[in-house]
C-alpha cells in the first residue's frame, strides 16, 4: 500500500486539474453557494466496489487506481495525478442511505487522452463519459455515508424544489488525499438532459 503513495509523492503532486466551465448563474445573490459547471467528455479509469462501507469501497478503489497511476499499466510509467477523483454513488428507493455499489473514477490526464495506457488490474475500466453538467457545492472534512447524506440534504434545502436535477445518483469529488482530515470535496448533482 505504501508503494503507490511513496511513488506519487516522488513525482512532487503536480496535479491536473479535470477541463470544465462555469456556467453563469441564472440568478444573483449576494454569495454563491453553489455553482453549476459543464464538463467535456472525457476518458476516465474506473473500479466499481460494493463492500459494506462507503468508505471501504473508496479506499480500496482507490489503492487500485493509485497502483495504474503509479506505473502498472501498459507504458509502464507515472501517469501524473489529476483532480478531482469522483466517487459516483447511489440511493436507495427510500433515499435513506447509499447503495452499496461505488464507482470511483479518475480523470486520464490530458497527454494520455486519446490513447489511454493500458491498466494491467482487469478491475480498472477505462471509460469513455460523456459531457456532463452539474451544480456543485463544496464542503470539508471526511466522506462518510453519514456526511454525503447530510450534505445532500443540505444541498436540497438551498437549492429548493427543482426536477432539474437527477434524485437518485449524485457524485462526491475528492480533492484531495483521503489522509487529510479537513479535505476539500465537492458534492455534485448531476443535471438532466437538456
Amino acid at each position: 500500500m505504501a508503494g503507490p503513495i511513496l511513488q506519487m509523492t516522488r513525482h512532487g503532486q503536480a496535479r491536473e486539474p479535470v477541463p470544465y466551465v462555469t456556467l453563469p448563474r441564472r440568478e444573483e445573490r449576494e454569495e454563491a453557494a453553489y455553482e453549476e459547471r459543464r464538463y467535456p467528455a472525457g476518458k476516465w479509469a474506473c473500479v466499481t466496489k460494493g463492500e459494506p462501507l462507503y468508505e471501504q469501497s473508496i479506499s480500496m478503489s482507490f489503492m487500485k487506481l493509485m497502483r495504474y497511476i503509479c506505473k502498472e499499466n501498459s507504458v509502464g510509467c507515472h501517469l501524473g495525478m489529476t483532480v478531482p477523483v469522483l466517487n459516483e454513488i447511489h440511493l436507495t428507493k427510500e433515499g435513506t442511505k447509499l447503495e452499496r455499489e461505488v464507482v470511483t473514477a479518475y480523470y486520464i490526464p490530458g497527454k494520455f487522452q486519446q490513447n489511454p495506457p493500458v491498466p494491467m488490474d482487469p478491475e480498472i475500466h477505462i471509460t469513455e463519459r460523456a459531457p456532463l453538467r452539474v451544480i456543485t457545492r463544496v464542503f470539508y472534512g471526511m466522506t462518510t455515508e453519514e456526511t454525503i447524506l447530510r450534505e445532500i440534504g443540505l444541498f436540497w434545502e438551498l437549492l429548493g424544489s427543482t426536477d432539474t436535477v437527477l434524485r437518485e445518483t449524485y457524485i462526491v469529488a475528492a480533492y484531495e488525499n483521503p489522509s487529510v482530515p479537513q479535505r476539500r470535496n465537492e458534492i455534485w448533482f448531476i443535471c438532466r438532459a437538456e
